[in-house]
C-alpha cells in the first residue's frame, strides 16, 4: 500500500560525490526539463515516482555512501513510495555487473557517458541544442564549470580512468558560449573543474590551452570571478599565472592536489614530478602571484609509506605554509596499479597520520587568518544562517575553504549572490569575522 501521493512524471535527481557529478546530474535535469518532466534536486518531499541517483565510486566511503543510498530508494520502490530506481554516475560505470547481480531491484544502471541512453529509457529525446545547458543546484551566482571529462594520468591510486574514461577537452568555443549563458542567467563566478585542468587542450590541439581558456572566459561579460580547481602538477601550464596576474576576474587561487612530497611516495604513486620539482613550481607559483592562495590535497597511509615519509610531508607543510589544504586516507581500489602493492599501513595509523597534517594545518591556517584582522576584503555572499551572512573572499572555494561571517543587522544588511566589501575584526581557525564597509 502506497504511504504518500507520487507525481508521475516528478524526477528526484540524488547526486553523491564529487563537483564533476554536480554538472553530469544539472545537465541531466535540464534534459528531463526541457521533456516536460518535473524534476528536483534531492527532493525534500519525496513525492517523486522516478529517483535517479548519481553515484562516486572513488574510495571505499564514498562507494558505501552510493551503495546505502541506492538500497534506501529500493526500499522506497519496495513500499510503494517510488515507481522506478535509476542508476547512474561513477559506481555504476565501474560496478554494473556487480550491481545487476546484488541490487537487481534497481530498474536500470547506466555509466558515465550514458545520458542519451538514460533519458531514451525514461522515454525523454536526448536534445542536442541543450548541451551545456543546466538546470543550477548551486545558489545561482556561482557555476561549477567542467572543461574537460576523462584523464589520461596513470597516478597508481586512483581509479578516475576506470570510471571516467579517457580525457577529452570540450572546445574553447563551446566554453565560451556556455559561460555566457550561465552569465545571463546571472551566475557570476565560475568554479573551473575538471579530472585534470593542466592537460587541458592537448587533445585539441597537441599543446596546453589553459591559458588561452581563460583568458577567453575572462572577457565574458558578467563574470566576476574565475577559479582554478584540480590542476596536476606535471606539466602544470605556468602562462595561466600571467593570465591570472593581468586579469582582475580570475581569481588569485589555485587547488593544485600534491599527494605527497616524499620521493619514495610520489614514484610510487607514479606522480611523474620529484620532490625538488614540487618545492620549486609553488615557488615558482608564489613569484609569479603574490598573494595567491594555494589549495592542495594530500593521501596518508599510501602502500609503504613509513614513519619517516609521513614526518618528510609535516616538515613541508609547516615549510611551505599552504593556505588551505585537506586529507584523504589512502584507500585501496580494484584494478590500479597501487593494488598489487600491500595495504600495509593500518587504518588507524593512517587517520592518526591524517589528523596529525589537519592539525598543523589548522596551526598555520589560524596564524594566516590572523594577519588578515584589520584588512578590506571583497566578498561573495553565498546565504544567510542564524544571525549571520556567511561569504567567501576570492581565496575561497564554496564547501571546501574558509568563510567570512558579518552579523545580520539593520546597518550591516547585504544580499545573497551580491559582493560586499568587508573589514576583518575577528579571525578563528577556518573562518573570518568582520563588518560591511
Amino acid at each position: 500500500m502506497k504511504t504518500k501521493t507520487i507525481k508521475k512524471n516528478k524526477v528526484n535527481v540524488v547526486t553523491l560525490g564529487c563537483s564533476k557529478n554536480i554538472v553530469d546530474s544539472e545537465v541531466l535535469m535540464g534534459q528531463l526539463k526541457a521533456n516536460n518532466f518535473e524534476v528536483e534536486h534531492e527532493s525534500a518531499e519525496d513525492d517523486s515516482n522516478i529517483v535517479i541517483i548519481n553515484t562516486c565510486g572513488f574510495v571505499e566511503n564514498a562507494k558505501q555512501e552510493s551503495i546505502d543510498t541506492i538500497l534506501r530508494y529500493v526500499d522506497a520502490k519496495k513500499s510503494g513510495q517510488v515507481e522506478k530506481v535509476y542508476v547512474t554516475g561513477c559506481l555504476s560505470e565501474r560496478y554494473k555487473p556487480d550491481l545487476e547481480k546484488e541490487i537487481p531491484e534497481v530498474d536500470a544502471y547506466f555509466g558515465t557517458r550514458e545520458l542519451p541512453r538514460l533519458l531514451k529509457t525514461l522515454k525523454a529525446d536526448y536534445k542536442h541544442e541543450l548541451v551545456g545547458e543546466r538546470l543550477l543546484t548551486t545558489p545561482h551566482h556561482y557555476a561549477y564549470f567542467k572543461i574537460s571529462e576523462g584523464c589520461d594520468r596513470p597516478c597508481s591510486f586512483c581509479a578516475i580512468p576506470l570510471m571516467r574514461g579517457g580525457h577529452i577537452s570540450v572546445p574553447v568555443d563551446e566554453l565560451v558560449d556556455r559561460a555566457k549563458k550561465l552569465a545571463a542567467k546571472g551566475t557570476k563566478e565560475l568554479l573551473l573543474i575538471a579530472q585534470d585542468l593542466t592537460y587541458y587542450g592537448l587533445d585539441l590541439s597537441k599543446k596546453r590551452e589553459l591559458a588561452a581558456l581563460v583568458d577567453r572566459l575572462s572577457e565574458v561579460e558578467g563574470i566576476d570571478w574565475i577559479r582554478l580547481h584540480y590542476a596536476f602538477p606535471s606539466g602544470f601550464p605556468l602562462d595561466v599565472l600571467d593570465v591570472m596576474k593581468n586579469k582582475k576576474n580570475v581569481c588569485n587561487y589555485l587547488d593544485i592536489p600534491l599527494q605527497h612530497i616524499s620521493d619514495n611516495m610520489l614514484k610510487s604513486m607514479r606522480r611523474g614530478i620529484s620532490k625538488q620539482k614540487t618545492i620549486d613550481l609553488v615557488n615558482q607559483i608564489r613569484d609569479k602571484v603574490p598573494g595567491i592562495a594555494i589549495r592542495t590535497t594530500l593521501i596518508a597511509g599510501y602502500p609503504g609509506e613509513t614513519e619517516k615519509d609521513h614526518e618528510e610531508m609535516l616538515e613541508w607543510i609547516e615549510a611551505s605554509k599552504f593556505e588551505r589544504l585537506g586529507i584523504f586516507t589512502y584507500s585501496h581500489e580494484e584494478n590500479t596499479h597501487a593494488h598489487l602493492l600491500k595495504d600495509d599501513v593500518k587504518a588507524a595509523t593512517k587517520k592518526k597520520r591524517a589528523d596529525a597534517v589537519m592539525a598543523l594545518q589548522q596551526g598555520i591556517s589560524l596564524t594566516l587568518n590572523e594577519q588578515k584582522v584589520g584588512k578590506e576584503f571583497n566578498v561573495l555572499f553565498d546565504r544567510k544562517e542564524g544571525d549571520y551572512f556567511i561569504g567567501r573572499t576570492e581565496f575561497d572555494s564554496p564547501d571546501v575553504d574558509n568563510e567570512v561571517l558579518v552579523k545580520a543587522t539593520k546597518d550591516n544588511y547585504t544580499r545573497i549572490g551580491d559582493f560586499s566589501k568587508v573589514r576583518v575584526t575577528e579571525a578563528s581557525d577556518f573562518d573570518l569575522y568582520g563588518e560591511l564597509v
